[in-house]
């Protein structure tokens, strides 16, 4: 009799333990290397929001801002190896990766507009990049935006004679580098969570970066002049590890499908407006003075970086820049 009790309680315990585990949520981490408070930041905050709704908690979807787990060249690595779950990173670092192709979204003056950019990351194109990524052991689910780029230094940056010498930080990407050499910089390859001090200590001379990035790092307060030359496009991917995303429950996947649209729409919707109030802020600030480009001086910088995609076609490929070209002029 006294068996049989320990048995039933055994069986009774299991059952609780096994309930227990049915019920723990699923835990997604959401790894990113910028501040809270920009584009991919607050994109970040919303998904969490949608996607633990979506799932009725079946889903706790924890977010890391500011490199608090991974900087730039780790966080690919940790997503590979499961150690985090979803990452946002920038399009330039899946050319390291081996999917040379992303780097077309680097190269100088490719988007006239915005709609043209997203003729490409909402098309064919784009999804056909997000693709290549399967084989790397990584799911792509969305382009999230954070516009056009910016130059600063600590001095004028009028045209592209002004580069001659200086050291200007970018992130690991052949297109950039061989960007910043066409405007006869030396290019140097910093952390995203470094360049502040390199900017502070005089490590480098000058960066490139949506408004956004450059208000939050507070990259101003160390920076005497900004060219609005928007030369160049920052975008993000939003990216899952394959594995994990295959196993997941089907229901499951169908809603953070839903949830990712829904942030992707909020985050285009914010990321101009953001990057307009920090240009602001920045302007109202009086420690960075800002160089609008005159038709004549916009026209020097397109000569000067206009070789970089014939050079970078070998790498990126003809066909793929031809094609990203034609939609700008749709």
């Amino acid at each position: 009799m006294k068996l049989k009790t320990i048995l039933v309680a055994l069986t009774a315990a299991a059952c609780i333990t096994s309930n227990a585990f049915a019920q723990a949520p699923i835990v997604i981490k959401f790894s990113h290397v910028v501040a809270t408070d920009t584009p991919k930041g607050q994109a970040a905050e919303r998904f969490k929001q949608l996607a633990e709704k979506a799932t009725n908690g079946r889903v706790k979807v924890e977010v890391y801002p500011n490199s608090q787990l991974y900087k730039d060249k780790e966080e690919l690595e940790a997503l590979q190896l499961g150690a985090v779950q979803m990452l946002a990173p920038s399009l330039a670092k899946f050319g390291p990766l081996g999917v040379k192709e992303f780097e077309v979204f680097d190269l100088p003056y490719i988007f006239p507009t915005k709609q043209a950019l997203y003729n490409v990351t909402e098309g064919p194109i784009g999804k056909g990049l997000l693709k290549k990524l399967e084989t790397k052991g990584i799911t792509g689910l969305a382009y999230w935006d954070n516009g056009f780029k910016i130059m600063s230094a600590n001095k004028p940056l009028n045209s592209p004679a002004d580069f001659r010498g200086l050291k200007m930080r970018i992130q690991s990407s052949k297109v950039l580098d061989a960007q910043m050499r066409a405007l006869g910089a030396n290019p140097q390859v910093l952390a995203f969570s470094e360049v502040y001090q390199a900017l502070q200590t005089g490590v480098v001379d000058g960066t490139e970066n949506p408004p956004s990035n450059m208000y939050t790092q507070k990259m101003h307060e160390v920076q005497k002049y900004g060219t609005l030359s928007n030369h160049g496009y920052l975008g993000y991917a939003v990216i899952v590890n394959k594995k994990f995303w295959d196993g997941l429950p089907a229901d499951i996947r169908t809603a953070l499908e839903g949830a990712m649209r829904e942030a992707t729409t909020y985050e285009k919707a914010i990321a101009q407006r953001d990057n307009d109030m920090a240009l602001d802020a920045m302007k109202k600030s009086g420690k960075t003075q800002f160089i609008t480009l005159n038709a004549q001086q916009q026209a020097e910088w397109k000569k000067a970086l206009q070789p970089v995609h014939k050079q970078m076609e070998s790498r990126i490929g003809a066909d793929l820049i031809n094609a990203i070209s034609k939609e700008g002029t749709k």
